[in-house]
């Protein structure tokens, strides 16, 4: 039986192929070090679990749940907007919950595009954005982020493009892989380029509380909600990733149309989980001092790490990742990503699956504690990789 043709340019996703061989190199004996993927190792709150718990054991709350999700679930995060963003949200009219926000990436693709359609995706960036347009049938029309451009958008140089075709854009800061945290007149320069050309501008925003103290959402700039989106999760910000809980914030027109794609996809959250959200929502600022000082501690160590390895890169990176470029005497990040897992076994990300613009880099995961990063320095430099 032949695959559709949506299929067709979407390869599997890079981590799930990586993982099978690593594993079968742990098969093999080697047990591998994986500083690559970005899946918090450390559990969410006690009280979060409490309540799932809890609410788990009650007999009610097993049932199919409203396709809108929890009320109970919604105002937290209309609270947690409030009070962290400065953000004002009808929790009745603009809040979606989502199975994960990647979910919602896919949504807000099938809900838009048509075949052709064109779609601004960052390189470096997301790979789901570019599978998940050309999964919709969308055309991707990479927009370049660059070191010397502090890895932020160059809008001068998009208006210089045919933006007639463009229906979206797909915007994330603090950035994925690069660290880089929005400058102060980012989110409202992107709002009125996405004013002017009629593009609806999506910006997934799951990184703001991790390495940094002043958490932004591009709904905060004026006139926002008229052509702008934004997706968060719990999946980092409270160590909750295996759990799927993410929403969709934007305008009761938007939350209406991508819904009547989502109600034919699913039938709702696990309510437990839902309320065991919304007590993770009301959590107060000790715990993302708490989460961001574990993570602090790590990136020490990564940055011995990325010395051994004679790599450059920034000091001011948001996020659980470190990005770095990759020294001469490689030819990229796929070479020394390679040099390093089969010779010290010790995995690390090329940048090159981001995108070209990645090519020279490498990311290394802050989900792995302090005493795995000292061991993956131990190894690389016993297998003389240190001074490559």
């Amino acid at each position: 039986m032949e695959t559709s043709e949506r299929l067709h340019g979407v390869g599997e996703y890079y981590f799930s192929t990586k993982l099978r061989e690593i594993e079968a190199l742990n098969q093999a004996g080697k047990q591998i070090i994986n500083l690559g993927i970005g899946s918090p190792d450390q559990p969410p709150h006690l009280d979060v679990l409490a309540v799932l718990q809890q609410e788990s054991a009650k007999a009610h709350t097993h049932a199919y749940q409203s396709y809108k999700g929890s009320p109970i679930f919604r105002q937290a995060v209309a609270s947690w907007y409030q009070q962290h963003y400065g953000v004002a949200l009808d929790f009745n009219t603009e809040i979606l919950p989502l199975l994960g926000s990647k979910e919602g990436i896919m949504h807000l693709c099938m809900t838009y595009l048509n075949p052709g359609d064109g779609v601004l995706v960052p390189n470096p960036g997301y790979p789901t954005y570019r599978s998940a347009v050309t999964l919709a049938g969308g055309t991707c029309i990479d927009y370049t982020l660059t070191e010397a451009q502090d890895w932020l958008p160059d809008f001068e140089a998009m208006e210089q493009q045919d933006l007639s075709g463009v229906k979206l854009m797909f915007m994330n800061y603090p950035h994925m892989p690069t660290g880089q945290l929005p400058s102060s007149n980012l989110f409202d320069r992107a709002v009125a380029f996405a004013q002017k050309h009629q593009i609806l501008l999506v910006h997934d925003n799951p990184y703001s509380f991790i390495l940094n103290d002043s958490p932004a959402s591009i709904l905060k700039a004026d006139g926002a909600l008229e052509v702008a989106v934004e997706l968060n999760s719990l999946s980092k910000s409270h160590n909750m990733a295996g759990w799927r809980v993410g929403v969709l914030c934007g305008s009761q027109t938007v939350i209406n149309q991508v819904l009547r794609f989502k109600s034919n996809m699913d039938s709702g959250m696990f309510l437990p989980v839902q309320l065991a959200a919304a007590k993770a929502l009301s959590l107060g600022q000790s715990w993302y001092t708490a989460v961001s000082a574990e993570y602090a501690l790590r990136r020490q160590k990564a940055v011995e790490l990325l010395q051994a390895l004679q790599c450059t890169f920034s000091s001011q990176q948001a996020g659980m990742f470190m990005w770095a470029k990759v020294p001469a005497g490689f030819a990229d990040g796929y070479a020394i990503s390679d040099a390093v897992l089969y010779g010290a076994n010790v995995f690390l990300t090329p940048g090159g699956i981001f995108g070209s613009q990645g090519n020279h880099y490498l990311r290394i995961s802050l989900c792995s504690p302090v005493a795995n990063i000292e061991q993956a320095i131990h190894r690389i430099k016993n297998a003389g990789l240190a001074s490559a």
